[in-house]
């Protein structure tokens, strides 16, 4: 069976606000109730999300009642150093980021860091899981991407999903390699049984 890494879609942007506190915008909100119609989401026996406002409605909105379990340290990597950035200002910071894992872009956790965390938290929710239940975590673009990395067996690097966020990869709970790469999750039709 499989689990699906899922990233929020698109929020609502306040530099006034923290972004670890931003919700889902209009087009988030639709795209997850779409997402949450397809018999795949159905499936799925347990939800883990992020403790990130964005993240936690999008799991909320899967998971149509269902209980959603906070996976501690699987938020976003840690940007608070520099506030909000511009999104020009900000495409350029997270090509750095991905580009330099060891390093810190004016105070960001690094990647590699990063990294290690993501992985740390999804392997160790996965320790005790049966195997032949689906799971869907839920969190950020750029942990996902980390963990990815990882999964696939590749370095560190920007290998994005598609703009706007809202979107998937699919694993395998039995070796935990990579059975899907990033796709929109509305038009994921879920795993071959």
């Amino acid at each position: 069976m499989f689990a699906v890494y899922i990233t929020h879609p698109q929020v609502r942007i306040d530099p006034a606000v923290p972004v670890p506190e931003w919700g889902l915008s209009e087009i988030g909100v639709e795209r997850s109730l779409v997402t949450a119609g397809h018999g795949w989401v159905k499936e799925i026996g347990r939800f883990l999300s992020s403790d990130e406002v964005k993240a936690q409605e999008t799991a909320a909105i899967l998971a149509a009642g269902r209980l959603v379990e906070v996976l501690e340290h699987s938020g976003e990597n840690d940007r608070s150093a520099t506030g909000f950035l511009k999104p020009d200002a900000f495409e350029d910071a997270a090509d750095w980021f991905f580009a330099h894992p060891t390093e810190s872009f004016r105070g960001w956790e690094r990647a590699s860091d990063a990294q290690a965390r993501i992985v740390a938290a999804v392997f160790g929710a996965l320790e005790k899981y049966d195997p032949n239940i689906p799971v869907a975590f839920v969190g950020h673009g750029g942990v996902g991407t980390l963990l990815k990395c990882h999964l696939a067996g590749v370095p560190i690097a920007r290998h994005d999903q598609p703009p706007g966020g809202g979107n998937l990869f699919a694993f395998s709970l039995a070796d935990r390699s990579l059975a899907c790469d990033w796709t929109p999750m509305e038009q994921w039709r879920g795993w071959m049984k």
